[in-house]
């Protein structure tokens, strides 16, 4: 499957201020040393993993280590923080997810405008979430779910991997469709969400399918009520999809990879061509959280 820039993010590439030729020839021997990739998460997630898993493919592939460093805080924007201090040349890359596309709209002041100062470079994965309860709660159908929810308003804790992340924004369009309230609990990441799930500290969350909540899930440890796309997922097929029976309701979690404006032109379309040719890979793809509903 091949996800090319355009359908990532529509983002204005920055050429850098150098002669045709040099940049050409700094291109081709790009890279030259170590180059660092930024997740603005931390480890244990699906950004966390996909990030790993396809840094390792273009390390063994351009012959430089691809470093994967967590920048958690702020549903990413002090990662995007941290590679915009960087030099525009290709070695700090940013994990891109669907956070990134909303918090301009829903924070009232940030230190740059994401969509004039980050270059697109490829998208890389998309995956439903899933509504998961820790197995003591009493509830095992969504109908349940909603009907335990209006009698007992404000009650349950419904987490999230972040505020104005896609597990947040979920759990508010559920509210909005079931006629529910619960209360928000927003976590710095997946990993910490689902270790106080399974803790038994908060009763639900949306959490994306392709993280370790999939694992809890096959184990027993956790009790999946939905997925979020349209369709049932081929990984849980018995579980049932939210549109089913709240017409309309869809959510997926979707990554990328990013540069800072002024990048080279040419370093970018490297790097879209590799990631691209990794995506062509059955073996490679089959390893990446991508689980789109068939």
């Amino acid at each position: 499957m091949k996800l090319c820039r355009r359908q990532f993010l529509h983002l204005g590439a920055g050429a850098a201020a150098l002669p045709a030729v040099s940049r050409i020839a700094s291109a081709q021997a790009y890279p030259t040393r170590p180059v660092r990739w930024i997740v603005g998460f931390p480890a244990g997630g699906g950004a966390d993993a996909a990030a790993r898993f396809l840094g390792q493919w273009l390390s063994e592939q351009l012959g430089q280590p691809f470093v994967i460093e967590n920048r958690p805080g702020a549903s990413s924007n002090l990662a995007v923080e941290a590679v915009l201090r960087a030099p525009a040349d290709g070695y700090t890359l940013l994990f891109v997810t669907s956070a990134n596309a909303v918090n301009g709209s829903l924070y009232d002041k940030l230190n740059f405008n994401f969509i004039r100062d980050i270059t697109a470079v490829a998208g890389t994965t998309r995956s439903p979430l899933v509504l998961e309860l820790n197995t003591s709660f009493p509830v095992s159908t969504v109908t349940e779910f909603i009907a335990y929810a209006k009698a007992k308003p404000t009650t349950i804790s419904l987490a999230s991997y972040g505020a104005t992340t896609t597990s947040h924004l979920a759990g508010e369009l559920f509210n909005m469709l079931a006629g529910v309230n619960m209360l928000h609990v927003p976590y710095r990441g997946s990993a910490p969400m689902v270790t106080d799930l399974l803790s038994g500290h908060v009763q639900a969350s949306f959490d994306n399918l392709a993280s370790s909540s999939f694992e809890y899930i096959k184990q027993g440890k956790l009790r999946p009520l939905a997925v979020t796309s349209t369709g049932r997922s081929e990984k849980l097929p018995d579980v049932p999809a939210l549109h089913e029976l709240l017409p309309g309701f869809e959510a997926s979690a979707w990554g990328g990879v990013g540069v800072r404006r002024g990048t080279p032109d040419e370093i970018v379309s490297k790097l879209n061509n590799e990631i691209n040719t990794a995506l062509l890979i059955p073996k490679l793809e089959r390893g990446l959280p991508i689980w789109v509903p068939q």
